[in-house]
């Protein structure tokens, strides 16, 4: 099995230390492979690059980020772009209905709640993909 790659878009810092600590095992035997972006900017930045746009299976982002929303994000990603990544998965530390909605409406996958819980996540992973 190939390694799944996938896309954490998040203005937090401490985000890439976050995922390479949970997911270590997955990491090391060559089952996920992480990249970041650290914007909504970045991360079309990086999703305009082959082959980075045709590998990326999922793309977890955050909804509240500076400058371009995750939202915003999500609505190009499904909208403008041809053959769009299979899977998005939302992220709030906001549990609004208005949030959760505008999510769905524009084709998110999923939304999970911060803190994340990894547990939840690797089971969502593991299922998703």
């Amino acid at each position: 099995m190939s390694a799944v790659k996938i896309l954490v878009v998040d203005d937090e810092a401490d985000v890439r230390l976050l995922f390479e600590q949970r997911f270590r095992r997955e990491i090391r035997e060559g089952q996920l492979v992480f990249s970041y972006a650290f914007s909504g900017e970045e991360a079309l930045r990086y999703l305009g690059q082959e082959p980075h746009y045709s590998q990326v299976v999922l793309i977890l982002s955050d909804i509240n980020m500076p400058g371009m929303s995750g939202l915003e994000l999500l609505r190009q990603i499904r909208q403008d772009r041809p053959n769009p990544p299979p899977l998005v998965m939302m992220i709030t530390a906001y549990g609004d209905p208005q949030s959760h909605a505008a999510a769905r409406q524009l084709g998110a996958n999923e939304l999970l709640s911060k803190p994340l819980d990894f547990a939840l996540l690797r089971q969502k992973l593991l299922l998703a993909l």
